[in-house]
């Protein structure tokens, strides 16, 4: 049987719009990077790897914006039953995603030309 609800401290649910709005900016900024990085000149990366750096970040956008709402609700029902917070399943996918996105940048940029 679950737990009654009861209303969570205000500052609580407070935060958890916070890191919901946030997940929305970091998708929008993945978006952005994805935008620009098709938008990249065709001499300053291989077209092939502007198209799979473009692609990969615009698919992060698309993962962080669909799993934001959902999270967020988990973390709500936690909160009004007092049960755990969920873990923060995919962080790890999104640290490890940008960065990949970021150290194939890198290399791109120093062996261009």
């Amino acid at each position: 049987m679950e737990a009654p609800e009861k209303e969570p401290d205000p500052r609580f649910t407070l935060a958890n719009e916070r890191t919901f709005l946030t997940w929305l900016s970091t998708s929008l900024a993945l978006t952005a990077g994805g935008v620009a990085m098709a938008a990249v000149s065709p001499d300053v990366f291989v077209p092939w790897m502007r198209t799979l750096l473009a692609v990969v970040l615009v698919s992060l956008s698309a993962l962080a914006a669909a799993l934001a709402y959902p999270r967020w609700r988990r973390v709500q029902r936690a909160l009004r039953t007092g049960a755990p917070l969920p873990p923060p399943a995919l962080a790890a996918l999104f640290g490890y995603g940008v960065a990949a996105v970021a150290v194939l940048a890198l290399v791109l940029i120093l062996t261009a030309r």
